[in-house]
């Protein structure tokens, strides 16, 4: 990895870049085309969208990588609503991936959360990777996916402390904030501004 790149905030004069970025890296990874890049879209004007947790990283004037925070809560058992962060679409650009940056990115932005007093972060991930960020699975922080039977495998599912303890006592259902979802046909019709790109089934996909 060359350490000659930036982190900085995503200002308006990226969007397009950015949502480019991502609509590259998230093609036909999780399902036949992708929506993570209307997702985006959609999120920057959300109420719980964190501005100040909004990245870009760039090298040679060009953006390389992003990702973004948004403000959630656990349900817990004992009826408190616990605020904690979830996480993404985070993504670096294909012809860099799998050399560091994303770790870079990633550690940045968790170091910049927990400066700003956030608690943990949870999310949808890849423990293999994460864990390198010390991550690990939610539910051995006693923290539910909702909608998931009970029983139900929730590895995906993983969370990081970023206020040593935050999560001591605290058992519940965790909430993803509505802003992800989003209409497919207002998806394909957000699509149509960018080059036009094959939409495939692969194996490994999941929607």
């Amino acid at each position: 990895m060359r350490n000659n790149y930036t982190i900085r905030l995503e200002e308006e004069k990226d969007y397009r870049a950015v949502e480019e970025l991502v609509r590259e890296s998230f093609w036909n990874v999780y399902r036949p085309g992708c929506s993570e890049h209307y997702v985006i879209h959609v999120l920057r004007s959300d109420p719980a969208f964190v501005k100040e947790l909004d990245f870009v990283m760039e090298q040679d004037s060009r953006i390389i990588g992003q990702n973004i925070f948004m403000k959630t809560v656990i349900e817990a058992d004992d009826g408190r609503t616990i605020p904690v962060l979830t996480m993404g679409p985070i993504c670096i650009a294909n012809d860099l991936k799998r050399k560091g940056y994303g770790k870079a990115l990633l550690d940045y932005s968790l170091e910049i959360a927990a400066a700003l007093g956030f608690g943990a972060v949870l999310f949808e991930g890849n423990i293999d990777f994460y864990g390198k960020s010390d991550f690990d699975y939610a539910s051995k922080f006693d923290i539910r996916y909702h909608d998931l039977p009970e029983g139900a495998d929730s590895s995906f599912f993983i969370c990081k402390e970023l206020i040593p303890g935050y999560l001591d006592g605290v058992s519940g259902v965790y909430q993803t904030p509505q802003g992800y979802y989003v209409d497919d046909a207002d998806v394909e019709e957000f699509d149509k501004q960018f080059p036009n790109k094959e939409k495939l089934n692969l194996p490994g996909q999941i929607f």
